[in-house]
């Protein structure tokens, strides 16, 4: 039974999860020649001050880049 773990910014809407998971376990499916039912996707949501790129917070980033963009 595979099991992918998905790690992503909060935000983004439940059909958008729901396009995701499903292109998902198609691909996974069809790569390991296993049957779609035993694919299982777990979605982890994380705060702009909980997923850090660089050691530096989505939220640091995101305003360093605004910050940028007004120099």
């Amino acid at each position: 039974m595979p099991i992918i773990e998905m790690h992503m910014m909060v935000g983004r809407t439940t059909e958008q999860k729901n396009r995701v998971a499903a292109a998902v376990t198609e691909a996974v499916a069809t790569s390991l020649d296993c049957s779609a039912e035993t694919v299982r996707i777990l979605i982890t949501e994380h705060a702009t001050d909980g997923f850090y790129v660089a050691g530096k917070t989505m939220a640091q980033r995101a305003a360093a880049k605004a910050q940028e963009k007004t120099l």
